[in-house]
């Protein structure tokens, strides 16, 4: 009996441990792009998160150098919506969130999008979920480019405190 429980224990350790894997080999959705906010689009009816970075939300306000105030999120997604312009985007789906959305990289051509988001100080690296773009951070950080030109709080601390201006 003792055997039968540590296979049937294994079997369930098996099962979550498969589940929990990133879709790996999943179909890329390609296609026209509607930007949500500055890490989520949509394409064809999807909604698509973006894989290892987290934005400002739309009604996040951060704060210039100078004192002045300025709507930061809605910049971010204006920043990723002039540079997919009207390509044709690819997302390579890594995962699925708690709300259902792919977690996915997305390209323009050979561009990865979340890099550039990170890379052009409009978005964070996600460290809670990768590693993958925290080089680019910090020389978003240090040449003091998009968010990182003033102040901010994380997306994920602003969300925390259920901020809502």
């Amino acid at each position: 009996e003792a055997v039968g429980k540590m296979k049937a224990r294994a079997l369930l350790l098996l099962t979550v441990a498969l589940l929990s894997l990133p879709a790996l080999g999943a179909e890329p959705l390609v296609g026209t792009a509607s930007v949500v906010d500055g890490d989520t689009i949509e394409i064809h009816g999807q909604r698509i998160r973006f894989h290892g970075i987290d934005a400002p939300e739309s009604r996040q306000e951060c704060t210039r150098s100078d004192g002045a105030i300025w709507r930061c999120g809605q910049q971010a997604a204006l920043a990723l919506s002039d540079r997919i312009d009207r390509s044709i985007v690819r997302c390579d789906p890594r995962d699925r969130d708690r709300y259902g959305r792919i977690i996915a990289i997305c390209f323009k051509g050979a561009e990865d999008l979340n890099r550039w988001m990170v890379a052009s100080g409009w978005a964070v690296a996600y460290r809670k979920y990768s590693l993958d773009y925290v080089a680019d951070e910090d020389r978003a950080h240090l040449a003091k480019v998009g968010i990182w030109s003033g102040t901010f709080d994380m997306p994920w601390d602003w969300r925390a405190r259920g901020i809502r201006h």
